[in-house]
């Protein structure tokens, strides 16, 4: 199927995928009191839009169709009966049109318990305890971070349940993980808003060496430099578009170069992007109906008691949409940039706008395409640039840049900047830890892994498509490789759900290739889209490790389903506190066809961090992700019509060596 391209039009208009803005948020919570009471104990953990069918999204938008009925989805607590509820408030009628709660989960945890639960903890006595052992009496600095509870065989049952660790600063701003409180742990209950537990697993003197990295605080008592003095040989750096940028936005729609996309948002996923397409020769053709993080999900790998219990969800215990920060030019973007503000919810159900939440602007990307005639000595030669879609997110410690580029081959990258500060632990001075690295003397950072899973709804040239494994061959010795030299790509179709559950093999230089069998192109090829895997791992627990029994979508790095809107999350609606595994491994029990089918393919991939003494005291980005890339879904280079960068490069007839004007800025 081939979308037309619509006409260009100056309108911002409410389109069926925008998300909600402030004045809609605020009118979904008024109903829900007005409809279903004013009980200040029922808390609004989320309101997000809830997405049209996909079906009248499309017919919306090729036929003019009337918009589908705005509807507000909205997950609630109940904290005086211990519920949670899902509601859907229409924004077109003004009513609550369902009301269900959800027996026997935990929905994530809002802020106001996350700050909450500082206070609770610094106030309990069996903890101000723990810290006069450890010489601490200033309890105002304590830093006390809230871990999503998981489970533990101990806990108990039907209670919402935080797990809270301790660190120490010795001044405002003072980074506070680099004195740990090893093995102190700590369980609140997050209904009567009280420490029911506190374990003291014995006293590990605080490391003393700080751990600062803002310059007005890098140097210890003796005002010597803690690491390094700041460099002074740093110069400028100027990103200019002096015509401005390519791209041109309305509202949420975004058009550059060829691209064509909606930018989306929602308060667990953070960034979501709609309806990726790519005008070719005059058409416009749907590559992804939609993007979205999945889940993330961190386990540890030190047996401790202050360390074991770290088994986090990031976006389905606490979401990471509501997590996200502002950003700022110069500092986390450079160049001519557009923001994106993104609207969440406070527990009351009032609006909270994060301003500059989402980043976008273009970037060159050296060299796309290059050949020199040895010949006649005349080169041609034509740049890369991506358009860059990206924000940051803080989840306690650490921080999540999340980066979509698109690319001007037809190309698609997702990317995952790991940084921020490592979640430590303390040693006596002299000891060597056996499952971390030391970062500074009586302080480690354990080991541990990060695992992303990203949802992509497929489109590839229409809503039919099809999933085959493409790994490489090598022939036996035989009439069809005489001289050892040849070999094949094999495909093999994913033709249902039991099959479609795969892993990575670099040794065969494995991919998955989406195609459209009733699309092809003028070779008679199914068009089509690969994803190829970048850096990756699995999951190192065991059977029986809360990461076997609550994170099953990390030990498959591809999944493919058959689509259904209610199948949005990797690990399940409700991972909180959950003790089996959710999400992926309850949809494909259904084996549904996936043979040219509506299908959604999930990729999981992982970061193993091996924590250096270069990640302290704050850690230099990491890298983890995948491409997506056009196969037979052209006829050709689609970057070949780039124009020549700069008269520079061709003014002597090609013999003058590639400009040196592009920059690749971050």
């Amino acid at each position: 199927m081939v979308i037309q391209l619509p006409q260009p039009t100056t309108t911002t208009g409410r389109h069926p995928l925008e998300p909600l803005d402030a004045d809609e948020i605020a009118r979904a919570s008024a109903i829900i009191r007005d409809q279903r009471g004013q009980d200040p104990r029922i808390r609004f953990v989320s309101i997000a839009l809830q997405e049209p069918d996909k079906r009248e999204v499309l017919a919306h938008d090729m036929r003019g169709a009337e918009p589908p009925e705005r509807v507000a989805f909205a997950v609630l607590y109940d904290r005086g009966h211990q519920q949670t509820i899902e509601a859907a408030v229409s924004l077109t009628s003004g009513v609550v049109t369902s009301w269900e709660v959800v027996e026997g989960v935990q929905p994530g945890v809002m802020l106001e318990e996350f700050f909450s639960t500082e206070e609770i903890t610094r106030a309990d006595p069996r903890w101000q305890e723990a810290m006069r052992k450890r010489g601490v009496t200033d309890f105002s600095l304590a830093m006390i971070d809230p871990w999503a509870a998981g489970y533990d065989i101990e806990d108990p049952l039907g209670r919402r349940l935080i797990r809270p660790l301790t660190f120490v600063r010795t001044r405002e701003d003072d980074n506070g993980y680099a004195r740990p409180v090893e093995g102190l742990v700590v369980l609140v209950d997050l209904d009567k808003m009280e420490v029911i537990d506190v374990r003291d697993h014995g006293v590990v003197p605080l490391p003393e060496r700080a751990g600062n990295y803002v310059p007005e605080l890098m140097f210890d008592d003796d005002n010597r430099p803690a690491h390094t003095a700041i460099r002074d040989d740093v110069r400028p750096i100027e990103i200019t578009q002096p015509e401005g940028p390519s791209f041109t936005v309305d509202g949420h729609q975004v058009s550059w170069q060829k691209w064509r996309l909606r930018v989306g948002y929602t308060p667990r996923e953070g960034l979501v992007l709609h309806q990726i397409g790519y005008e070719d020769r005059g058409r416009l053709r749907p590559v992804v109906y939609r993007a979205s993080l999945a889940e993330m999900y961190i386990p540890y790998a030190d047996p401790a008691p202050t360390h074991r219990i770290k088994n986090v969800f990031d976006e389905g215990e606490y979401g990471v949409g509501l997590l996200l920060n502002p950003l700022q030019l110069g500092c986390d973007c450079l160049g001519e940039i557009h923001y994106f503000d993104v609207v969440a919810n406070d527990q009351d159900g009032q609006p909270l706008t994060i301003a500059n939440a989402i980043c976008m602007h273009e970037e060159d990307y050296g060299v796309g395409w290059k050949h020199t005639d040895f010949r006649t000595e005349k080169m041609e030669v034509r740049r890369s640039r991506r358009l860059v879609i990206s924000c940051f997110a803080t989840v306690g410690n650490y921080e999540y840049g999340f980066f979509w580029y698109l690319y001007t081959d037809g190309s698609i990258q997702y990317e995952v900047k790991l940084t921020g500060v490592i979640s430590t632990g303390a040693v006596p001075v002299g000891e060597q830890p056996r499952f971390g690295t030391l970062v500074a003397p009586g302080l480690y950072g354990p080991h541990h892994q990060h695992f992303f899973n990203v949802r992509l709804d497929m489109q590839v040239d229409g809503e039919r498509n099809s999933v085959y494994e493409v790994d490489a061959a090598a022939l036996p010795p035989g009439p069809d490789n005489p001289y050892g030299n040849a070999w094949v790509t094999q495909k093999t179709l994913l033709a249902r759900e039991s099959e479609a559950q795969r892993l990575i093999d670099p040794f065969v230089a494995r991919t998955w290739q989406i195609v459209n069998p009733s699309s092809v192109n003028e070779l008679g090829q199914p068009a089509g889209y690969k994803l190829v895997p970048g850096e990756n791992v699995l999951p190192l627990q065991q059977e029986g490790s809360q990461a076997w029994s609550r994170a099953q979508f990390a030990y498959k790095h591809l999944w493919v389903t058959q689509y259904d809107p209610q199948e949005r999350y990797a690990a399940g609606d409700y991972p909180n506190q959950s003790q089996n595994a959710g999400g992926l491994p309850e949809f494909v029990k259904a084996d549904r066809s996936l043979d040219d089918q509506d299908v959604v393919v999930w990729y999981s991939f992982g970061a193993h961090h091996v924590v250096r003494p270069e990640d302290w005291p704050v850690m230099p980005v990491t890298y983890a992700g995948f491409h997506l890339k056009p196969v037979s879904f052209f006829d050709g280079n689609p970057a070949l019509d780039m124009p020549r960068s700069t008269p520079a490069c061709h003014a002597d007839g090609g013999h003058t060596g590639e400009s040196a004007r592009g920059q690749v800025s971050e």
